[in-house]
């Protein structure tokens, strides 16, 4: 039986913020932007929350039925966090990141000089809480995106901040195209680009 994927509405995005604060919990980049400290899933969650308003409006967010899993996804064109929207979610990026907040805007700078500038499709984030991975649900998260990027004939783009994950994106036919390390000993992250079959 199939893992069933819908998109999500303004009513799931406190469960799909809940579900990616715990699928992030150990996350490379996530631990760097924070200081290297664990931080309690309701100190993430707000973080989410702001992703999932501004990407909503595309209609390419998907979770799975029970919120084990969600992704978010900015279309063609749509990719670049808006300054007007830094600025709306301001408050809440310096709640989670104090003083580290300058040096973060950095980092997605950073990310932003990589992305390439052929239309593709986005994976912003995917995630798994971490009792329901290993079952299928990121897969079942990607492959309909997968066959919507082949059917219009546009390309797939992501960033790994794991090198164990690479494998798993390339099954879908994500190849890594470079590499970035980020600055003041920060993490590596592997930039995947995936062509139209």
């Amino acid at each position: 039986m199939g893992i069933e994927v819908r998109n999500a509405g303004a009513s799931d995005i406190e469960a799909i913020s809940v579900t990616l604060a715990k699928a992030f919990a150990d996350d490379p980049v996530k631990l760097f932007l924070v200081g290297g400290k664990e931080l309690p899933i309701p100190k993430v969650t707000p973080f989410f929350t702001a992703f999932l308003k501004i990407q909503l409006p595309h209609g390419l967010v998907f979770t799975t039925a029970g919120y084990e899993a969600a992704s978010i996804w900015a279309p063609p064109g749509q990719w670049k966090i808006p300054a007007t929207q830094v600025v709306r979610n301001l408050a809440t990026f310096l709640k989670l990141y104090g003083w580290r907040l300058q040096r973060n805007l950095g980092v997605l700078t950073a990310l932003e000089k990589r992305h390439p500038t052929e239309p593709h499709y986005y994976l912003e984030f995917i995630g798994t809480a971490p009792e329901h991975q290993g079952r299928g649900a990121g897969s079942a998260l990607i492959e309909p995106m997968v066959e919507r990027a082949d059917n219009e004939g546009v390309g797939m783009y992501l960033e790994s901040s794991k090198e164990s994950n690479v494998p798993f994106y390339a099954r879908f036919g994500f190849e890594v195209t470079g590499t970035i390390t980020h600055k003041h000993d920060g993490p590596t992250m592997w930039l995947m680009w995936r062509n139209a079959r």
